[in-house]
């Protein structure tokens, strides 16, 4: 026994002597040897954060039924292999698992951990809360997720555990935006596996798989990132998949009649004779694991062993194979190091077609309720932030609540939450963690905004229904109401509020803090809105008024029975106290016009929109419903494979809803309103208010009817007489747009065996077409798929209810269902005709900043209001209006992340120059310093891979830095340190420290 103990010690004292001398990071790597194919094993395993099982599910390994799959029992195994050999390696990807695996482990595992991070053997790639998906995404919920997920890193293991590469293998396709995202915040290349089949095979036959991407047109360098393509998705060779999951066979190595080394070794040998044939440089990225694998890390790691031992030892008699564990980051150095040149790429992988006949564009709009809700909390996360840091909150309790938040929204951008792409069950779970960690969150807003108003013991209620008019707080009156408006963006802005009221015998006013009366004006809830829940919904309409806020603003309801008198009001307000809108019969009617100051529009006698006026422009445009049909068969038939959560594929061409529509028109000063009703499941609103130059088109689709055993794909369609010449633009993630050209990709011949399909893109927030003189463009509220089937067309996919299962692994056909039916969705899509010599990018992107951050709104009872003074506000005035406030956050006790953004492009805007002194002094600010993109590494330490294209001089190994020298100032310094420069689509990050 004593020996036993001095043999143990005599091992930790080996193991803390080989930490302490180790070095993280590339110097960490393991050396490589030069005339001879280096094989970078790299031990990984894939774990989604939800997919066919519940995240819990999946952490804990139950529910084995579904699907073998434990997380904790990978990372308990994992850990406990790599400490019984320093050569092993092994990459986390996805923070929510590991952090959810830690905080439960005792001190010897957490040091043991450390250990192994510092010395590289356990390596974060990627290392966002979740793995996110590319299409549905919005940029600003990407940079979020990655920044909580990369600070939790940087606050328990510093520096070491900081990722280097992007590992995005499975998401189904890839957008530029996503790369770019990669490069600002500092990383030196990305990896993935899905990209369409016919460019896949192309790219390794011309030896074009791994590139130079540059992924903005407007930032130049600052995107620039090299993207490698795994050759066997992400999974270990064929016939060497070590794992419980699998089938192949062990290396057997010992007196066996079964000893297959020879075999073995002989198979890998030709293996990767074979990859290296489609590589250009002598190293080659080997990926040994999938999807769960290291459940029993023995065994994958035993038989690795192996291989690396009898794989080298044929270097003894000729191979030139060299095989060692390794990471994705130590493959890219030694790539780095070859010194060698690439193709460039401009655009991105959408779409992804896996097949001859599958193209992987239905789940840009599967479960649109759900992509709506993710959106919501995005929303919600935004005004949680900017409360609690203007609160100055920084207690645990406030600090917890909103970290719930931050959390579950990193969970919803993984690449099976906001795409639709889950189980029923699943996707339940997804809503309820989102609720509650709404409702968590709300209490710390509910604290800041007592602090930070008059309404001392004001509820701040949040009402999370509102998309169908419900809200519990003014379900039984709306008399005494206080309507608590929080701008998240930047500058003041003027918005139209909708509060649903009941319908009383007395009228309503409203007035703001100052006591002026608003105009104000009632408009009936659809009858199709308020059937959905009849018994919850008491409201049967809606109060509209314009509001004012610079970041918070009070507005004040009341009911009156009788008319107030305006003649003593300093504003002539004779005539626009709050009614009804006036209800305006059409039938037996020829063209119907509706129009106010700024739009015009005309309805033809079946009761389509066929035309448009505004901004100086006038189109013939008609709108319509149509479905396509979802294709059936058997889905073990190759070329019968059905449209499904994945998948679009429809059977034949699009259905046309309705030829004739019904319309009723309510008239009013500040909104003028056309109720649609297309047939028994389609109705809309489209809506023109006063002031604002755009058209709201208020869908709502569902319960889709499958009586027929068909399943629908339901779309929107605005038809105008434009010449576009086969382009369309699209947005990419929300952020910069992209040239589409109908049946055209950047690097091949597309097959185009689904002609509708495969000109299907993911529109996070606009589609858009023009000729010479007008552009259409469509913003929307949430993600869907869009395309441009024909000049001068646009559409836009809404709702999917399908039969069948598109066979690649959900397991379960896209049939959503509520209350017993099939779940009914609702939605806006807004229009805006623009003259393109007018440069109407400007008013576009403004648009998508309040589709996408508008006025949120807390509810109270006036009675709660006090005299007390209220705290001045930090003001963003100063920014100038083309600057985007991104982010404000607490971002630790004594710490603020400030992020700000240039929104137009090179085409729109030149570099603009600003002083931020008066926003970093109204934040309390001591001292600012400048960071990357996700705020955890200080900018000025920005160091990461140049690659050179191909034709130019890849003769020494070359890094890219900060093109401008990060701002860094003090309280005491003079204001012209506090100049910034932003070139245009420019992000910058600054931490800023307070009081």
């Amino acid at each position: 026994m004593k020996f036993l103990l001095t043999v143990l010690f005599a091992s930790l004292l080996v193991l803390n002597s080989r930490n302490v001398d180790a070095a993280c990071g590339y110097k960490a790597c393991p050396t490589t040897k030069s005339n001879m194919i280096n094989v970078h094993l790299v031990p990984h395993s894939h774990d989604d954060v939800g997919w066919l099982k519940t995240v819990d599910q999946y952490y804990y390994g139950s529910r084995n039924s579904i699907q073998r799959a434990g997380v904790e029992q990978i990372l308990d195994s994992v850990i406990q292999e790599l400490l019984k050999n320093s050569n092993r390696r092994f990459i986390q990807v996805e923070s929510a698992f590991f952090f959810k695996w830690y905080e439960t482990q005792t001190a010897t595992v957490k040091s043991n951990v450390k250990k192994l991070i510092e010395n590289g053997q356990f390596e974060f790639t990627g290392g966002a809360w979740s793995m996110n998906d590319e299409a549905a995404v919005h940029y600003q919920s990407v940079i979020d997720q990655f920044t909580v997920g990369l600070k939790m890193l940087s606050d328990t293991f510093g520096t070491c555990a900081r990722p280097r590469i992007g590992w995005q293998i499975d998401p189904f396709g890839h957008s530029r935006e996503m790369a770019s995202i990669f490069a600002q915040m500092g990383y030196d290349g990305e990896f993935f596996a899905r990209l369409d089949w016919v460019e896949r095979s192309q790219r390794f036959l011309n030896l074009t798989g791994e590139m130079v991407w540059k992924a903005s047109a407007d930032l130049g360098e600052r995107s620039e990132l090299f993207t490698g393509i795994l050759y066997n998705h992400y999974s270990a060779p064929p016939g060497f998949c070590f794992d419980t999951l699998c089938s192949d066979d062990p290396i057997i190595d010992g007196n066996s009649v079964d000893y297959n080394v020879k075999e073995k070794v002989d198979a890998f040998i030709a293996y990767i004779n074979s990859l290296a044939k489609y590589y250009r440089a002598t190293h080659l990225l080997v990926p040994m694991g999938d999807d769960f694998n290291y459940e029993n890390a023995v065994m994958n790691f035993k038989n690795m062993d192996k291989l690396i031992k009898y794989v080298n030892e044929r270097q003894a008699v000729g191979i030139k194979i060299n095989v060692f564990y390794s990471t994705p980051s130590c493959y890219l150095n030694a790539v780095h190091e070859s010194k060698l040149t690439w193709p460039n790429k401009t655009q991105d992988f959408f779409p992804y077609s896996s097949d001859w006949h599958t193209y992987w564009t239905g789940y840009f709009s599967s479960r649109p309720t759900q992509k709506r809700f993710e959106r919501d909390g995005n929303h919600f996360l935004q005004v949680t932030k900017q409360l609690t840091t203007l609160a100055n909150f920084t207690d645990a309790a406030t600090t917890s609540n909103l970290n719930k938040l931050r959390q579950v929204m990193g969970v919803m951008q993984h690449h099976d939450a906001i795409t639709g792409t889950e189980k029923q069950h699943v996707s339940n779970d997804y809503d309820r963690m989102m609720t509650e960690s709404l409702l968590t969150a709300q209490k710390n807003t509910q604290l800041a905004l007592q602090k930070l108003t008059n309404l001392t013991n004001g509820e701040f209620s949040i009402c999370l229904q509102l998309n169908v008019s419900v809200c519990e707080f003014t379900n039984t009156s709306a008399n005494n109401l206080v309507v608590t408006l929080y701008n998240p963006l930047a500058h003041d802005s003027v918005q139209y509020v909708r509060v649903p009221v009941p319908v009383i015998n007395d009228n309503y006013e409203v007035t703001n803090a100052a006591g002026q009366l608003i105009r104000s004006q009632l408009v009936p809830v659809p009858k199709e809105v308020t059937a959905l829940n009849p018994t919850s919904n008491t409201n049967k309409q809606e109060l509209v008024f314009e509001a004012y806020v610079d970041k918070i603003a009070n507005y004040y309801i009341k009911t009156k029975p009788k008319p107030r008198s305006f003649a003593n009001h300093p504003k002539n307000l004779n005539g626009l106290m709050d009614k009804t809108a006036e209800y305006i019969n059409v039938e037996n009617r020829a063209d119907t016009i509706i129009q106010n100051s700024l739009v015009k529009l005309t309805f033809g006698s079946t009761g389509h929109l066929i035309n448009v006026q505004m901004n100086g422009v006038s189109e013939a445009i008609r709108q319509d419903f149509y479905y396509y049909k979802g294709a059936a068969g058997n889905n073990a038939e190759f070329k019968n494979r059905s449209s499904g959560a994945y998948i679009f594929r429809p059977n034949g061409t699009e259905v046309l809803i309705a030829t004739s529509v019904s319309l009723s028109i309510y008239e009013g000063q500040n909104v003028k309103e056309v109720h649609q009703r297309f047939n028994d499941w389609i109705s809309q609103v489209i809506r023109i208010y006063d002031g604002v130059n755009r058209v709201e088109f208020e869908w709502l689709v569902g319960p889709i009817p499958i009586q027929d055993n068909i399943g629908k794909e339901v779309i929107t369609r605005f038809s105008s007489s434009l010449n576009s010449k086969g382009i369309f633009y699209t947005d990419s993630n929300g952020r910069e747009t992209m040239q589409r050209t109908r049946n055209g990709r950047e690097y091949f011949k597309p097959n185009l065996t689904e002609t509708i399909s495969s000109n299907y893109y993911p529109i996070t927030s606009l589609i858009a077409l023009q000729n010479e003189q007008k552009r259409i463009a469509l913003l929307n509220d949430r993600a869907q798929g869009g395309t441009s089937v024909k000049d001068g067309v646009l559409e836009l996919m809404l709702h999917r209810r399908l039969l069948r299962d598109d066979a690649f692994g959900v397991g379960e056909a896209l049939n959503e269902t509520q209350y017993g039916k099939g779940l009914i969705a609702r939605g806006k899509v807004y229009l805006i005709l623009s003259q393109v010599n007018q440069k109407p990018a400007y008013n576009e992107r403004l648009a998508q900043q309040q589709i996408h951050l508008p006025f949120w709104k807390f509810f109270s009872n006036a009675s709660k209001a006090t005299n007390k003074v209220v705290p001045k506000l930090p003001t963003f005035m100063s920014l100038p209006l083309t600057i985007h406030l991104l982010t404000l956050e607490p971002y630790s006790t004594t710490e603020r992340l400030l992020r700000l953004e240039s929104f137009m492009s090179r085409n729109e805007t030149t570099s603009i120059t600003f002083n931020i002194r008066k926003i970093f002094d109204s934040l309390g600010g001591e001292e600012i310093r400048e960071t990357t993109l996700d705020g955890n590494m200080a900018l000025e330490s920005m160091k990461r891979f140049k690659f050179q294209p191909d034709g130019g001089n890849a003769s020494k190994v070359e890094y890219y830095t900060s093109k401008h020298v990060p701002l860094s100032a003090k309280k005491k310094d003079v204001d012209s340190k506090f100049n910034v420069i932003f070139d245009p689509m420019q992000i910058r990050t600054f931490i800023i420290k307070w009081k």
